[in-house]
């Protein structure tokens, strides 16, 4: 089903949903290249300063279960401005802040404004779409997603070349400015009143409940929450193996990072085209298969030291191009059967999701700065846990299911 609307139209309001889906991996990659330097300035470990990475998430995961219930109660938009306008607030809080505690603590406000983004964009494309539809249109959100990893750093190395690290966080106040602008004129309200929620908190944990006893929900959910997990423990830890191990240049850093988040968005146009034909069930058990084979040869290569910086560079690009094609489809099967709670199935997807890869983030950095291989054994149990919990989806009763979402 879809929300009628002239093809133009349709393809500003696609555009509008897929950068708000940016603001996430904007707040953290536009300052990935500078954790090093907010170490040093900030006289933090390198770990202490990856928790602000684990801040973020968690308060992305809260505020995309506080707006999802709350955008399928009251609407899209209303819940979609106030997390903007909170994001706005918390980005130019962490500008000011005096220490990495205090940081730590509005990362988390900035991130629970930025969940709203993500969750409600999800649930608007569930409003307008279904089944394989909705799987190509999440593979264009995961491209326009795409977008972020690939300016982020290098704004971020830009604004460090002209200042301190403080002005990223400005930046960041900006973007979320000219957010608010693009949803106030471009997106209009997707859930009409006849099919909003009137259910209090009672009935809102019934649903939540009922979500996860649905089994074609969890397994896909928590797959791709592992998948996330793998690619937050590469997020939390390149910086630190690129320029601190191998005396990579900042500017270099945000190349070489922009580099792989083109893979990814490369990956998921793929992704788009061969859905139709081979459907995300298929595609999301490639997708976990690649990860799982890429993170044990990132190990491999990491503790032997084989082939260097080409080596890890290469793991890296296979890490990412595999998270290209996990992505979109396990969000498509995971959503498609609950159109009536959309909002609500999104906000459990995201607190998965966030919540798995604020575990992994510090974790990366338990080793300390001056080796990759925390951060390649933190991508191989992540991936191999997707794997195993793909896996379980096997009996024939699951399989029906399946077939059902990709009709």
């Amino acid at each position: 089903m879809s929300v009628p609307s002239p093809t133009s139209s349709r393809y500003r309001l696609i555009f509008v949903v897929g950068s708000l889906t940016t603001l996430g991996p904007l707040c953290i990659d536009l300052y990935l290249p500078a954790l090093p330097a907010m170490s040093h300035d900030l006289s933090a470990a390198p770990s202490t300063v990856q928790v602000s990475l684990t801040a973020s998430l968690v308060g992305t995961s809260v505020g995309q279960v506080l707006f999802g219930t709350f955008s399928d109660r009251l609407g899209r938009r209303r819940p979609l401005f106030i997390g903007l306008t909170l994001f706005i607030l918390g980005s130019l809080a962490c500008s000011l802040a005096p220490n990495v505690w205090t940081l730590i603590g509005v990362r988390v406000l900035q991130g629970f404004g930025g969940g709203a983004g993500i969750v409600v964009a999800r649930a608007v494309v569930r409003d307008m779409y279904s089944g394989v539809a909705a799987a190509r249109y999440y593979s264009v959100m995961a491209m326009l997603q795409g977008v972020a990893p690939v300016v982020g750093p290098q704004v971020g190395a830009l604004l460090l070349r002209l200042g301190s690290w403080r002005f990223l966080f400005d930046g960041l106040a900006l973007a979320g400015l000219a957010l608010l602008t693009g949803v106030a004129l471009r997106l209009p309200e997707t859930l009409p009143p006849s099919r909003r929620s009137a259910h209090g908190l009672r009935d809102t944990l019934s649903t939540m409940g009922r979500l996860i006893l649905s089994r074609t929900f969890t397994v896909n959910a928590v797959a791709s929450g592992c998948a996330f997990a793998a690619g937050f423990a590469y997020i939390a830890g390149s910086s630190f193996a690129l320029e601190d191990v191998y005396g990579v240049s900042p500017q270099a850093f945000g190349f070489i990072f922009a580099a792989n988040a083109v893979c990814l968005a490369g990956v998921s146009q793929v992704n788009g085209l061969l859905v139709t034909r081979l459907g995300p069930y298929r595609l999301l058990t490639v997708g976990v298969s690649l990860l799982s084979a890429s993170g044990t040869l990132f190990v491999v290569i990491a503790t032997t030291g084989s082939f260097g910086l080409a080596g890890t560079l290469l793991c890296m690009s296979l890490v990412m191009c595999s998270l290209g094609l996990v992505g979109p489809n396990a969000i498509a099967l995971a959503l498609n059967d609950h159109p009536d709670s959309a909002g609500t199935a999104a906000a459990l997807l995201g607190v998965l999701q966030y919540g798995l890869g604020g575990i992994a983030a510090p974790l990366v950095g338990l080793g300390g700065g001056d080796t990759v291989v925390p951060m390649a054994v933190v991508i191989a149990a992540c991936a191999c846990a997707a794997v195993a919990v793909r896996l379980t989806l096997r009996t024939r009763a699951d399989l029906r299911a399946v077939v059902a979402a990709e009709a």
